[in-house]
């Protein structure tokens, strides 16, 4: 199979990075500054273990050739860009006839629970992705990926439900390039298990390393409440930790420790949206179609819109006035 990873940011960069090493055919999208570092000097992945630079393909969109059929799309971007990327891709030729939309399976390895339906009203096969993988992006060119000793793990199945023989042949070659890939005909209660781990995002890229952990658990326990309310099962914390144990660990780069999640890295780098309204406003919806109150998770979206707004920097929110949000 050929892979087209749309979106080479901290997630796709690494998966894009790691399938060529193992020698699958990789393509990647990217824009602007990054795309033209990729296209210059190759997409340089930067581990625990050393860094490689993989001369990759990459393009800004599907191109006017028609796509190969053995095709694979691997949705990267944040949850934000997820509808223009369908988009872009849905109505791409495939060669032999018929559309992306129509005859490509297309994963969705992303943060967030939405991304799934949003896929599904355009694309006729797709593959929920449940990404536990621990990267930074910040530098055109550049990714670092922290995991350890294998960069990665990554649930997938098909969206709704069940497993197919697709599924089956990417978690083949995501294990060849060094990532743990369990096939689950329950991959969306991984995502949504991972969906509470990620409103954390939101306090992190607000106020930094130093978060109150009774504001960390309050956002928890909302979210808790709210899928407890639209009876939507998830994993436990106790449950990932077992599935993870020592194979996705986090170690330095270079010296450096991971500098924060996928949240915090869009602030630092100025990127002017988040995934906030996708993953902490996931839980405000749920709260609101359930009767559930969750103000906290609605200050924490609130507080990241008007970080971005008013170019706050990553982790200078004022604690007081968060606090204040939520009163």
């Amino acid at each position: 199979m050929r892979y087209v990873i749309i979106g080479a940011g901290a997630v796709g960069g690494t998966i894009g990075v790691r399938l060529a090493q193992a020698d699958r055919d990789v393509t990647v999208v990217a824009r602007g500054a990054h795309l033209d570092a990729i296209r210059e000097r190759g997409l340089t992945l930067r581990q625990p273990d050393g860094d490689v630079t993989a001369r990759l393909a990459a393009v800004d969109g599907p191109g006017d050739r028609p796509l190969p059929a053995d095709t694979v799309l691997v949705l990267t971007v944040k949850s934000q860009d997820t509808e223009a990327a369908l988009a872009k891709w849905v109505d791409a030729p495939v060669a032999g006839g018929g559309t992306a939309g129509e005859r490509l399976p297309l994963l969705t390895a992303q943060n967030g629970v939405a991304n799934e339906r949003a896929a599904l009203r355009l694309f006729a096969d797709v593959h929920a992705v449940c990404v536990w993988l621990p990267a930074t992006h910040l530098d055109p060119g550049v990714v670092v990926a922290n995991g350890h000793p294998h960069p990665g793990m990554l649930h997938l199945g098909r969206y709704p439900g069940g497993v197919d023989d697709t599924d089956r042949a990417i978690a083949a070659d995501l294990t060849a390039a060094g990532f743990v890939a369990p096939v689950r005909e329950d991959v969306l209660r991984w995502k949504y298990g991972k969906l509470l781990s990620n409103l954390g995002n939101g306090l992190q890229a607000l106020l930094g390393q130093d978060i109150p952990d009774a504001l960390a658990e309050r956002v928890r326990a909302e979210g808790v409440a709210a899928l407890a309310a639209a009876r939507i099962p998830h994993t436990s914390p106790d449950e990932e930790r077992a599935e993870r144990g020592d194979l996705v660990q986090q170690r330095p780069v270079d010296g450096a420790d991971r500098s924060g999640g996928s949240t915090w890295q869009s602030l630092a780098r100025g990127a002017g949206s988040t995934e906030v309204d996708h993953l902490n406003g996931e839980v405000a919806l749920l709260g609101r179609l359930h009767g559930v109150p969750t103000p906290a998770n609605v200050a924490v979206q609130r507080a990241v819109r008007r970080a971005v707004r008013e170019r706050i920097a990553a982790g200078a929110f004022p604690l007081a006035e968060l606090e204040k949000m939520i009163a």
